[in-house]
C-alpha cells in the first residue's frame, strides 16, 4: 500500500462511519450504563416515595340505538368524551354533596372504551372509600344522563312521527270531504278525478298507518335501550402492590435511562469527533500503529490480567528496543492522554537498553514528574529537561514528553530528534491529531510509529501506512534525506512525504 493511495483513501472517508460510531458508543458504556442504573433507581424510588393514590374502578354497559356489528368504536369514544364533561362531573358532585369544582374533579377520573359497548371508569380519591363513592356517583350520573338523552331522542322522534301522521289525517279528511261532495255522473273527466281522489285516500291511509307504527316502535324501543344501559361491574377499590409498582417503574426507568444514555453517547461521539479505530488514528497522524497496549489500571488487576498485561508490555518493549537500537539519534516517547502508561513504557524500555550501555530518561512531562514517581530503586537514571544538556554524548538518551493541548512545541527536539507517539484511543480529536502531525513535521521530528493505548478489543481495521516492508517503521527514509543535506537541515519535501489529511496542507 503506497502513501498516496492511503492519503486518497483517507480523504474519501464517509461523513458518518457507523463502525467508528458503534465502537465509540461501546467504549462509553460507563456513561449509558450509569444513566440506565440511575433511571432504574429513580423509577424504584418514585414508586416508594410517591405511591399510587387510592383508586376505584367500575364498568358500565352502554346500549346505543345506532349499534352496528362493524362499528369501529366511534360511539363508545363519544361516550368517553361525554364522560369528561362538566355536566356529568357536576351531577356526580351533587350526588356526593361535594363543593369541589367540576373542572378539578374531571382531573381525578378518566374513561376507557374496552369494547363498542363497555365503558370503564377509573377514579382516584383521598381514600379507598372516597374513590369507590366517586366511581359509583360517576357511573350513576353517566347512566342517568345517557338514559335521559335516549328518552328525549325517542320522545322527539315519536312526536315528529305523530305530527306527521296528524298532518296526513287532516289531508285525508279533506280528501274524504271532497269525495263526499261529488256525485257520480257519466262524464269521463269527473270519473277520472274521483278515481284519483280514491287513490290518494288509499295512499294517505297507508302512510298514516306507517307513521303510527314507526312512532310506536320508537316508544317501544326506548325501554329496551334503557334496560340495556346498566352498571355491570360495581365500583370497587383497586389494590396497589408496592413491589409490583416498584419493579414496573424501575423497568421503565431502566429503559428510558438506557435510551437516553445511548443517545447522549452517540451525539457526544459525533460532536467530539475523537478517533478510536486504528485506521483513523494512523490516517490522522500519518504514521503506522506498531503496537497496542491496554490502559494501565489504577487498581491492582487479577492474576490472569496481570499476566496478559506483562506479556504485552514485554512484546512492546522488545519492539521499541529494536527500533531504538537501529537509530543513531535520540528517540523520544510523546504521550497524548496516557502519561502514566508512557512513563511505564519508558522505564521498561530504559531497563531493556541498560544492558548495552548507560541510559538516561529525560522527564519532560508537564506538571509533576511522573517518570520520577514510577522509578524503582536500581532502575535507570531520570533527569529533567534542564539537566539533559550536561549529559555526556556516550549516554543513550530516552526522552518522555507530551503533545497534549498546551504543549511547548519548541522544547520537543530537546527530548529526541525521532519520536514514538503513545496515543490513547478516543482521547484526542481528529483536529488535534492533525495539529500534532503538522507540528512534528514542521519541527522535522519524524514519527517512527504509534503505540495505541486502550484500543478497542474488537477493532480489526488496518493501521499501517508504510510504503513497503523495508520501511515498516516510518521515518527512516526522512532521516536519511535529512542526513544527505550538508551544512543545514533539508526543507525540501521528498516524493514519498507523508500527507497529513488536514485541508490541503502537507507535512514536510
Amino acid at each position: 500500500m503506497t502513501t498516496s493511495t492511503t492519503s486518497e483513501s483517507s480523504a474519501a472517508t464517509h461523513l458518518l462511519d457507523l463502525q467508528a460510531l458503534v465502537v465509540a458508543v461501546r467504549r462509553r458504556r460507563r456513561l449509558w450504563c450509569s444513566l440506565a442504573l440511575l433511571g432504574f433507581l429513580v423509577g424504584a424510588a418514585l414508586a416508594v416515595l410517591r405511591p399510587a393514590p387510592p383508586a376505584a374502578v367500575t364498568k358500565v354497559l352502554v346500549a346505543h340505538e345506532e349499534d352496528q356489528p362493524n362499528d369501529p368504536g366511534t360511539l363508545i369514544r363519544t361516550d368517553v368524551q361525554l364522560l369528561q364533561t362538566t355536566r356529568i362531573a357536576d351531577k356526580a358532585l351533587q350526588s356526593l354533596d361535594s363543593r369541589e369544582l367540576p373542572e378539578d374533579f374531571m382531573r381525578d377520573y378518566r374513561g376507557t372504551g374496552l369494547s363498542n359497548n363497555l365503558l370503564q371508569i377509573d377514579v382516584t380519591g383521598d381514600s379507598d372509600a372516597e374513590a369507590v363513592a366517586r366511581a359509583k356517583a360517576l357511573a350513576d350520573a353517566f347512566v342517568a344522563d345517557h338514559v335521559r338523552r335516549m328518552k328525549e331522542a325517542a320522545k322527539a322522534e315519536a312526536k315528529a312521527l305523530s305530527d306527521q301522521g296528524d298532518r296526513m289525517r287532516d289531508e285525508l279528511a279533506q280528501v274524504n270531504e271532497t269525495i263526499g261532495d261529488r256525485s257520480p255522473d257519466s262524464d269521463p273527466k269527473a270519473s277520472a278525478s274521483i278515481e284519483s281522489l280514491f287513490a290518494r285516500r288509499a295512499e294517505l291511509n297507508s302512510r298514516i298507518a306507517d307513521f303510527d307504527q314507526r312512532a310506536e316502535e320508537a316508544r317501544v324501543g326506548t325501554p329496551q335501550l334503557i334496560a340495556g344501559t346498566q352498571i355491570v361491574d360495581a365500583a370497587r377499590a383497586v389494590r396497589h402492590s408496592l413491589p409490583k409498582a416498584a419493579v414496573t417503574n424501575a423497568g421503565i426507568g431502566l429503559v428510558l435511562g438506557l435510551v437516553l444514555g445511548l443517545a447522549v453517547a452517540a451525539v457526544g461521539t459525533v460532536v467530539a469527533d475523537r478517533p478510536v479505530l486504528r485506521r483513523e488514528i494512523a490516517g490522522n497522524l500519518g504514521a503506522s500503529v506498531i503496537a497496542e497496549l491496554r490502559h494501565a489500571p489504577r487498581r491492582r488487576a487479577g492474576l490472569w490480567r496481570r499476566r496478559r498485561s506483562r506479556a504485552a508490555h514485554e512484546r512492546l518493549t522488545a519492539t521499541l528496543a529494536r527500533t531504538v537500537r537501529g537509530s543513531a539519534e535520540p528517540v523520544s516517547l510523546l504521550e497524548l492522554g496516557c502519561a502514566r502508561s508512557t512513563s511505564v513504557i519508558a522505564l521498561d524500555l530504559a531497563r531493556a537498553l541498560a544492558a548495552e550501555g548507560p541510559v538516561v530518561v529525560i522527564d519532560g512531562l508537564p506538571g509533576l514528574r511522573r517518570v520520577h514517581r514510577g522509578q524503582k530503586p536500581g532502575g535507570p537514571d531520570v533527569v529533567g529537561v534542564a539537566d539533559a544538556a550536561a549529559l555526556p554524548h556516550e549516554v543513550r538518551r530516552l526522552g518522555v514528553g507530551s503533545v497534549a493541548p498546551g504543549t511547548a512545541w519548541t522544547g520537543l527536539p530537546d527530548l529526541g530528534t525521532q519520536t514514538v507517539l503513545v496515543v490513547r484511543a478516543g482521547h484526542g480529536s481528529a483536529a488535534w491529531l492533525h495539529t500534532v502531525a503538522r507540528q512534528l513535521a514542521d519541527l522535522l521530528i519524524p514519527v517512527i510509529g504509534v503505540v495505541l493505548i486502550d484500543p478497542d478489543p474488537r477493532d480489526r481495521t488496518d493501521g499501517t501506512l508504510w510504503d513497503g516492508l523495508h520501511t515498516a517503521l516510518r521515518g527512516h527514509n526522512e532521516r536519511l534525506a535529512r542526513e544527505n543535506v550538508k551544512g543545514r537541515l533539508s526543507t525540501e519535501r521528498p516524493s514519498w512525504a507523508v500527507r497529513v489529511p488536514d485541508s490541503d496542507q502537507e507535512a514536510r
